[in-house]
């Protein structure tokens, strides 16, 4: 496919896309922005974009995307809540991840992978079950580290995005795809920020 006609099936995707689904797009930059910019806020933003997006995957009968989304609804809500928790300051610090959060994002990615790929196998209609339970195991992960303020969160989600670029532009998803190239390049900049930000932070929360 050549650039012109790329820019034109983008175009008509984007005609196609109702309102919905452009505000949850909106929600969802801005959510990101947020949060490589180490906003709380990014989290009432993204839910908000979330059950936005919901509504667009149920108009479409995506009902399995549905349960996906409702599991960064929950852990958008724990992140929320973590940030906030700690009585003596207003938000959590940023940390690198240990050996234990490791661990579990090993079982985060290869039990979500498993599950996933035998569902989408066994339960549907899918023709790349292996593709798309992939890109959703790893993506869980980095959601996971980024509730729990973990600076590799970064690189989890963007082992996640890596793969889901080309997914989607094998589906034809072109607005997705571009939401998901400029997500891709703004998790290296939220990384360095996070990175610069821990640096700031007092001894006892590094």
């Amino acid at each position: 496919m050549d650039i012109a006609s790329f820019t034109t099936s983008l175009a008509q995707a984007f005609e196609q896309t109702s309102w919905v689904e452009r505000l949850s797009v909106l929600f969802g930059v801005s959510q990101v922005l947020l949060s490589k910019n180490n906003k709380i806020a990014n989290y009432p933003v993204g839910i908000v974009g979330i059950v936005l997006g919901m509504a667009a995957l149920y108009g479409a009968k995506l009902y399995a995307e549905i349960l996906l989304n409702v599991y960064y609804l929950v852990m958008s809500l724990y992140g929320w809540w973590y940030w906030t928790a700690n009585r003596t300051q207003a938000e959590q610090p940023i940390t690198r991840a240990n050996r234990r959060d490791w661990s579990i994002v090993g079982v985060i990615v290869l039990g979500g992978f498993f599950i996933l790929y035998l569902a989408l196998r066994s339960f549907t209609d899918s023709d790349v079950p292996l593709w798309d339970a992939w890109v959703s195991c790893t993506a869980w992960a980095g959601m996971w580290l980024l509730a729990r303020r973990k600076l590799e969160n970064w690189l989890l989600l963007n082992l996640s995005n890596l793969f889901a670029i080309p997914l989607l532009v094998h589906k034809e998803l072109y607005l997705f795809a571009l939401l998901t190239t400029f997500l891709f390049v703004i998790a290296f900049v939220g990384f360095a920020k996070w990175r610069r930000i821990m640096k700031t932070q007092t001894p006892k929360y590094a």
